[in-house]
């Protein structure tokens, strides 16, 4: 991996192979590209090779071979959209007369791939990373703009961008079908369960819900359990229903890098409270820049999220206990990040400019971005992001499903999938199947302000309910930003220089922030400051270990002038 190691594919494996009229030379190449991989099946129009022995799920001499790569596995043959929305993997399935390559329904398990065409038809590349498809992408590579818009202003890109233009990643509830007859590659996608099957209100009450994260957590039953455990509603919930099935459960605590640590005081309340052994993780601020490429490398640099997490994620490898996360919770029970703006939008239109404004970066303390590049950047996420939630209209759950299908799906869930798998098993109990679909039918204006999340945590305990949270009102206790400090300065300074010299992109304002030198960059103390700077350091960070092999990188804003 350029600039750093592969991760350790423990309890889920790399997965990269070919589709369609594919060479045999360059799936070669892409096979050495990246971590060790063995070959599990190979047909005319089919390859796929693992870092580790991958049986398929379903083999039918004369019907079809199906292989899926996440650590649930289907028990059956099944049309891939069921296996995607039931098992939430990716897959390949090799029939008589096509073949077809999936994702997940949200697309949690990264997809990426590269296409060709020729004269014997289509063929389709792909890998479990990005870095080994760039071994058969044209030099120097094209930047794919739109990703970097979406990641300045949303932190993560949305539909297929990924960093390259040449390579994309294949989006949840999609497939691509190679048609043995035609040779040629379709895009199929196929709508959710949970979108097909717009909910309604079903009664489901705060017992209700505790009783289904009980049968979410019981399949893990006989198996080592870490909880992390923050100040929040998802972690205390999460924790005291592991607690009360009485599993062999951990709990660990790390700061956030907030500028607060109330995760850490409050966390001890919730552990002493139940009884869990609890370790607090330490960070050190002079390893701040280290952690931060060693997540964002990891992360193939797709989001700027994550870097204060580094130091938990490996000591998380050497633990040999799953991880229990709370993804999707905030969707889904408190309306995380859903405005009264957006509940009360008398159209859909509304509802989603409202939306994409609560989710994106809001205003830094001075213009970061120069007004030409400002305005790409509005354009293009606007774009993608009603691209990308368009199924979504109109329905009734539509404020939670886009908020899950993009921020969730695109930015938090690298967190668990990519830094603590996959050496570790991360566990989402809020999307198992029936857990999921319960919650997403509880109407919104029920979750308005935390109301019915208050409620499942005093169904689940009632006195860690009582105790104080960082959902709510905060005694704050302030500590120095480790990603503030004078040696994530100097750091973060050196980044900007490598995005500074792109014409066009910084405004005057930012660039005497630059000219500053590193204490200049102590201004940038708030909230929307700190992830504006996080964004344009994360762009730095890439140009600076692939600045050798990148194209032109004049922006079509400044190209158009």
């Amino acid at each position: 991996m350029r600039n750093g190691k592969w991760p350790e594919y423990v309890v889920r494996p790399y997965v990269c192979g070919a589709m369609g009229a594919y060479d045999p030379a360059r799936l070669e190449l892409l096979s050495t590209a990246g971590p060790a991989v063995r070959e599990v099946h190979r047909a005319p129009g089919a390859a796929l090779m693992s870092s580790s022995p991958l049986a398929p799920y379903a083999a039918t001499p004369g019907t079809g071979t199906s292989f899926a790569w996440a650590e649930r596995q289907p028990p059956a043959a099944a049309p891939w959209h069921m296996v995607a929305e039931t098992w939430e993997t990716p897959g390949l399935i090799d029939e008589p007369g096509a073949v077809t390559l999936h994702t997940g329904a949200f697309g949690l398990i990264d997809l990426y791939y590269l296409t060709d065409s020729g004269p014997d038809g289509d063929a389709v590349y792909f890998a479990g990373n990005i870095e080994p498809l760039l071994a058969l992408a044209r030099r120097p590579y094209e930047v794919n703009w739109d990703a970097w818009a979406a990641i300045f202003k949303l932190t993560y890109p949305l539909l297929e961008d990924t960093p390259y233009a040449e390579v994309k990643r294949l989006p949840g509830s999609t497939a691509l079908v190679w048609s043995r007859s035609e040779r040629r590659v379709a895009v199929e996608k196929r709508t959710p369960r949970w979108v097909r099957e717009e909910p309604f209100d079903r009664g489901v009450t705060a017992g209700d819900i505790v009783a289904l994260l009980h049968e979410a957590l019981k399949p893990f039953d006989d198996r080592p359990l870490l909880v992390p455990v923050s100040g929040g509603y998802d972690s205390r919930l999460l924790a005291s229903v592991a607690v009360a099935r009485e599993m062999d459960v951990e709990s660990w605590t790390t700061s956030p890098d907030d500028g607060l640590d109330n995760d850490i005081d409050f966390a001890r309340y919730i552990t002493r409270e139940l009884g869990l052994r609890h370790r607090i993780v330490p960070q050190d601020p002079a390893a701040y820049p280290d952690e931060a490429r060693w997540a964002a490398r990891r992360l193939e640099y797709l989001t700027s999220h994550h870097a204060w997490y580094s130091p938990f994620a490996r000591e998380v490898h050497k633990a040999g206990r799953a991880v229990v996360d709370g993804l999707a919770g905030g969707p889904l029970m408190k309306n995380f990040l859903i405005t009264s703006d957006a509940v009360g939008a008398g159209t859909s239109a509304d509802r989603q400019a409202a939306l994409l404004s609560a989710l994106a970066t809001g205003e830094p303390h001075l213009p970061v971005l120069s007004e030409q590049a400002r305005a790409f950047v509005d354009d293009r996420v606007a774009s993608a992001f009603a691209q990308a939630t368009s199924m979504l209209r109109g329905h009734r759950s539509e404020l939670p499903l886009s908020v899950l299908h993009t921020r969730t799906a695109r930015g938090i869930a690298r967190s668990p999938v990519n830094l603590v798998g996959p050496e570790a098993t991360p566990v989402f109990p809020f999307l198992h199947p029936d857990f999921f679909d319960a919650a997403l039918s509880v109407p919104v204006d029920r979750k308005e302000g935390g109301r019915f999340y208050r409620e499942i945590l005093r169904a689940a305990n009632p006195r860690v309910a009582a105790l104080p949270s960082t959902n709510g009102a905060l005694p704050h206790r302030r500590v120095p930003l480790r990603s503030g400090g004078p040696v994530a300065r100097e750091w973060n300074h050196r980044m900007l220089l490598k995005a500074a010299a792109v014409p066009g992109l910084l405004s005057e304002q930012m660039r005497d922030v630059v000219a500053q030198g590193p204490d200049g960059l102590t201004a940038f103390g708030s909230w929307n400051s700190r992830f504006w700077l996080r964004g344009l350091v994360l762009f730095g960070s890439w140009l600076t270990d692939y600045e050798d092999v990148l194209g032109d990188l004049t922006p079509p804003w400044d190209a158009a002038m």
